[in-house]
């Protein structure tokens, strides 16, 4: 994980700056030596965090990104936002997509302090293809704001949960299957918010292919790589057959996905790291949740006690 921080009243500064943070832009301010401009950002290989806060009015021009740009407005208001095909005004709570990642925009903030995260379109497509897309075909958010007030709300809680639970861990941030997750949980939940395109259906060629062989190549797959951020598109490709295919085999033969079937794989090494180990030598259920990908203790801690009939904690203590 990195983290940066910026500040400065000075407007060709600031320019400077955040062409380098995000792309290359032109700014411009009617009252540049009254405000100041302050940034934060979180980042991972796959998703980005930031907070801003500026206290004066910036228009702006920006490049493509590169990568899909949400906002969410805390203070003060974006207005004349533009983009092709859209032109819109933000007020403190709304959540949107800011830009997509091909397509320059522009705009004014007006004294706003907001969110911007960013996420590599690439896990849209991943996450997509997890609940049956067509990974050949990649996902095309087709509105900037969300499909409904609930799922414009879910987004924003879990762009918060990510900045105050997983990006303020220094240590959870640091475990790859951490980091792996909090990416797919984002882009999941993008997908949820926006109208998208994406096509779910299975060929008849998938169907025939979910033999129990493949079921078992799979399964050893999950075995031998449960400690690494693999995707289902990973395991698809390991056993040589579509990802639809392989989410056939698992429904067909085992009555789950092949994610559920990951995670129950890696709550069996927990609970045998945990039978390992030695209470008193410094080792806690939170590390070892860690380790394996688990984020939220709660949760890793009910997950556990449906698999295997006791506590985390009591497994550790012996």
């Amino acid at each position: 994980m990195d983290s940066l921080t910026f500040e400065s009243d000075d407007l060709g500064e600031t320019e400077e700056f955040l062409s380098h943070a995000y792309a290359r832009m032109r700014i411009g301010s009617t009252t540049p030596a009254a405000g100041t401009a302050r940034v934060h950002r979180e980042s991972t290989s796959s998703f980005s965090v930031d907070e801003i806060d500026l206290n004066f009015e910036m228009s702006y021009s920006v490049n493509p990104l590169g990568r899909i740009c949400l906002c969410v407005v805390h203070e003060g208001t974006v207005q004349d936002h533009a983009f092709r095909g859209v032109r819109d005004s933000f007020v403190p709570g709304d959540t949107v997509l800011f830009a997509p990642d091909d397509l320059p925009y522009a705009g004014r903030i007006c004294n706003a302090r907001y969110n911007i995260t960013m996420l590599d379109p690439g896990l849209l497509d991943q996450v997509a293809a997890s609940s049956g897309a067509r990974p050949a075909e990649p996902v095309r958010l087709t509105g900037h704001r969300p499909r409904s007030q609930a799922a414009g709300d879910r987004l924003r809680a879990t762009i918060f949960y990510l900045r105050d639970h997983v990006l303020a861990d220094p240590d959870g941030a640091a475990e790859p299957l951490i980091v792996s997750a909090a990416g797919q949980l984002l882009a999941a939940n993008v997908l949820a918010a926006f109208p998208r395109t994406a096509r779910t259906d299975p060929t008849a060629r998938d169907r025939g292919d979910a033999r129990p062989d493949t079921l078992r190549r799979a399964v050893a797959y999950m075995d031998d790589h449960a400690d690494q951020p693999i995707t289902l598109a990973d395991m698809a490709a390991a056993v040589h057959v579509t990802i639809r295919t392989l989410q056939y085999a698992f429904r067909r033969h085992l009555d789950t996905t092949p994610m559920a079937y990951l995670r129950r794989v890696r709550l069996a090494h927990a609970h045998r790291d945990l039978l390992a180990a030695d209470p008193h030598s410094g080792v806690t259920v939170a590390a070892v949740a860690a380790r394996w990908g688990f984020t939220h203790p709660g949760r890793f801690a009910s997950l556990y006690r449906d698999a295997h009939g006791t506590s985390p904690a009591d497994t550790l203590r012996g």
